[in-house]
């Protein structure tokens, strides 16, 4: 790996949501998921999804670039060793969760980097509740966000895949930070 680079971006909550948010149509994709339904950060949800978003005036996107090197750009790998790798590069994300968790205050709420993978096997799939509520967060895919779209247009970088049994010259896992909450009351 040849290092790891932070992006940040903070948008109008508002302004976010006219753009990037489509609930109903990120969370019908949600269904194809492996993880949908057997993850407390995966969809269905027991809360109205823009509750959430309209909590609050801004976010701050935090995205983390993970670059690979030449050596493991040019490697073709099997199965096994590319699966094995990328689960490595995910299980970083619970490191990288920490700066997000760190910013949050009474007034804030951190959004996770993709799906929650802080327990190896989810205590939803058991019909348990959650073991780490107060780590647990849902992530911007989950709320209806169009992440895609949103890092291409905010920082110039398209979402890359392993592909071909190649590693993707980098990988991006985008989290952010609402803040600035709405008195809605």
């Amino acid at each position: 790996m040849k290092g790891i680079s932070k992006l940040t971006a903070d948008v109008d909550v508002a302004e976010f949501v006219e753009k990037y948010v489509d609930v109903e149509r990120f969370q019908g994709l949600c269904k194809d998921c492996e993880d949908y339904g057997k993850n407390w950060s995966c969809p269905p949800f027991e809360f109205e999804v823009m509750d959430v978003w309209n909590s609050f005036n801004k976010l701050k996107i935090i995205a983390f670039k993970i670059d690979f090197d030449e050596d493991e750009l040019v490697r073709e790998y099997d199965d096994r060793e590319l699966d094995f790798i990328l689960k490595r590069v995910e299980r970083m994300k619970i490191k990288l969760m920490n700066e997000i968790y760190m910013l949050e205050d009474e007034n804030s709420y951190g959004l996770f980097l993709g799906k929650c993978n802080l327990c190896m096997k989810c205590t939803r799939e058991f019909g348990m509740q959650c073991k780490m509520p107060f780590k647990m967060r849902y992530s911007i895919e989950s709320l209806g966000g169009n992440v895609d779209q949103c890092i291409e247009d905010i920082f110039d970088f398209k979402i890359l895949y392993a592909e071909n049994n190649h590693l993707p010259e980098y990988i991006i896992f985008v989290g952010g930070l609402l803040y600035e909450k709405n008195n809605l009351e």
